[in-house]
């Protein structure tokens, strides 16, 4: 095989792009495609041809090609603003249109395309200042990120050349030059810790693995995201694919391994899709197989699909579904390190980790220290969403807060109506199923793996769920028992039994039942379930209700002892009421309620009896004024 001259493929690319006049990106990420991103492409394709104008959706980068004059429409990968989309950049302009739809497409020509104006209505309207901006440098929501990992996501993911162009594959060649020793004390030195959730450091799992002594070893890259709300991993595998392989490469080489198995669930067809034809075009390329870069290493990467059981997202549950077995957890040691995946050491790193990878051997251990605190370098993605103006997908330091997050990127708390508000805040979700809440308190908390320790919370994944104040904290927590619950492998007793007693407890308490000593047993089940759980999925699992029942005492108390859920969630506790404010004495309300509870003068507030409700809620239904709470 002839060595891959990574220097000449950018130079091509760069070559075959440096003509053009306009390049359109389109987003390609499952949100804005679900959302109809693809049709709005094809819509901007068919009014450019209409016009005589000179585009392409796919660049000839063949060697002596000439350039690409006129306007080339690509797509990305997830461009994280994914509330706004479909969304459509037009560069050189860095122009910024959200909520785009295959209609628009006629006028964006016109106006943009042709004319150079904005079109106005399709820009992003800022929900604080309720200004237009029209260019995404001046779009908050991305002007006070840190993108690193996913900066790439905005070019074609599906052109292996285009990733070349921007550094691709540069940190594997100065890899494969190295030593195994070399490489993983540059990642044990750049300080990365894994993305996953433990946090352990990725250089010294490397260490580890190198150290066992085996004819074969694997590298096996952890795409099972199963946290709710969770969708960090799969943009990353869309929008940024090579890098997740490259990131495989040098783990390869650290630890003396030549095949990779990627395990994606298979809820995720796009990164599943995205991914094979990375593999297929890194082997086309050269940058996979044999001999790569004339260094005698060679190295296979295979992808995967997961059935989508949370608990294989447990390293030891993944190896199991990997060799077709039954995912379940099993005791360690022996470590993925040891003994892994066919009983051969193995290294397993998530998505994110392995994708950071490449810009460590390329930028050097130092350059990626300039970030983050010194336990935590570097950055950490997040999945933004709940009850803030701007949702989406972000990355920010380590080490940025809370604070940061939810009222610069996020835009501010939101209430049930959509509108935001100043002091409406009440917890954040973090780290799943796994993780816990926080309060208005550790708003300035920096965010890490070590000072999220002391709250009882964890980094995790990188799932943020806001919650505002009208948020039953007892629900939010029965909802992650729920989950954990229905995963459960079942293989131990404490996890299978544990989340079932937790869960009928937390059903007893928003149901009306419960007593205080309601609350001593779930306290104690939950202890219970932590101690002797086998893995850390089940360890974990009552993180959600031992941080509510610390931080939101008071709301537990008042569905216990006064069996009312003071947001009127809880719908055997709803405290069902009339706001006079809201009122307009129509009296449609009493005529609908089949029990004759709601009496009041026309044109004047009414009122309910809350002993005759029987909340059946057809009052609040009726009401068309939304004077109705409680139901």
């Amino acid at each position: 095989m002839s060595l891959i001259n990574l220097e000449a493929i950018a130079e091509q690319y760069k070559k075959s792009v440096s003509k053009l006049q306009r390049r359109i990106i389109v987003c390609g990420g499952t949100g804005c495609i679900a959302n109809g991103s693809l049709k709005v492409r094809a819509a901007l394709q068919a009014e450019l041809e209409a016009r005589g104008q000179h585009t392409t959706v796919e660049l000839d980068e063949e060697e002596g090609a000439e350039p690409f004059e006129g306007t080339y429409l690509s797509k990305s990968g997830c461009q994280g603003f994914c509330q706004q989309g479909p969304l459509v950049r037009i560069e050189p302009e860095g122009i910024f249109y959200c909520h785009v739809k295959p209609e628009d497409a006629s006028e964006i020509v016109e106006k943009t395309l042709l004319n150079g104006e904005i079109v106005e209505r399709l820009t992003y309207l800022d929900p604080k200042t309720k200004q237009r901006r029209p260019h995404e440098n001046e779009v908050e929501f991305y002007t006070k990120q840190t993108r690193v990992l996913l900066k790439n996501c905005t070019i074609e993911p599906e052109n292996v050349q285009e990733y070349v162009a921007n550094g691709g594959y540069v940190g594997a060649r100065k890899a494969l030059a190295m030593t195994p020793e070399e490489v993983y004390q540059i990642v044990l030195d750049s300080g990365i810790r894994g993305r996953g959730g433990a946090g352990f450091p990725t250089g010294l799992k490397w260490k580890f693995t190198l150290a066992s002594q085996s004819d074969k070893k694997y590298v096996v890259c952890n795409g099972d995201e199963g946290d709710p709300g969770a969708f960090m991993d799969r943009s990353v595998m869309e929008g940024n694919p090579h890098a997740v392989i490259e990131g495989m490469m040098i783990a390869g080489k650290a630890i003396g391994a030549d095949e990779g198995v990627v395990y994606v669930r298979a809820e995720y067809p796009l990164a599943v899709r995205r991914m094979q034809r990375a593999v297929e075009d890194a082997n086309k390329l050269g940058v996979l197989g044999e001999n790569i870069f004339g260094t005698g290493f060679n190295f296979q990467v295979r992808i995967m699909e997961g059935a989508g059981a949370f608990v294989c997202g447990e390293e030891t549950a993944l190896l199991a579904s990997v060799e077709g077995k039954r995912g379940m957890p099993t005791p360690k040691p022996p470590f993925p390190a040891q003994k892994g995946l066919y009983g051969k050491p193995t290294v397993i790193n998530n998505v994110e980790t392995l994708g950071q990878i490449p810009y460590i051997l390329r930028e050097g251990a130092a350059k990626y220290r300039e970030v983050g605190p010194e336990n935590s370098p570097g950055t950490k993605t997040f999945a933004l969403t709940g009850h803030v103006a701007n949702t989406g997908l972000i990355e920010v330091p380590f080490g940025a807060t809370l604070r940061d997050i939810v009222y610069d990127i996020g835009g501010g708390v939101i209430d049930n109506d959509g509108n935001i508000t100043d002091d409406d805040f009440k917890a954040v979700q973090i780290g799943g199923p796994s993780g816990g809440c926080l309060t208005p308190e550790v708003l300035d908390l920096k965010l890490d793996f070590d000072s999220l320790k002391p709250t009882g919370a964890i980094v995790g994944s990188g799932g943020l769920v806001v919650m505002n104040k009208q948020t039953c904290m007892v629900r939010i927590a029965r909802f992650f028992m729920q989950f954990t619950q229905n995963e459960s492998c079942g293989k131990c007793v404490p996890c299978r039994e544990g989340t079932k007693q937790m869960l009928a407890l937390m059903d007893d308490i928003i149901e009306g039942r419960a007593t205080g000593e309601t609350l001593e047993l779930l306290e104690e089940t939950a202890k219970a379930v932590q101690l002797g759980s086998l893995c850390a999925l089940g360890k974990t699992a009552p993180n959600p209700v031992l941080s509510t029942l610390k931080n939101f005492r008071e709301e537990y108390e008042a569905h216990v002892f006064k069996k009312i859920c003071p947001t009127g969630e809880c719908k055997a506790l709803a405290r069902p009421e009339i706001d006079p404010e809201k009122c307009k004495g129509c009296a449609m309300c009493a005529k609908k309620c089949p029990v004759g509870a709601i009496s009041g003068e026309l044109k004047k507030p009414h009122s309910i009896d809350a002993d005759k409700c029987i909340k059946c809620g057809a009052c609040k239904s009726t009401c068309k004024f939304g004077a109705v709470k409680g139901l």
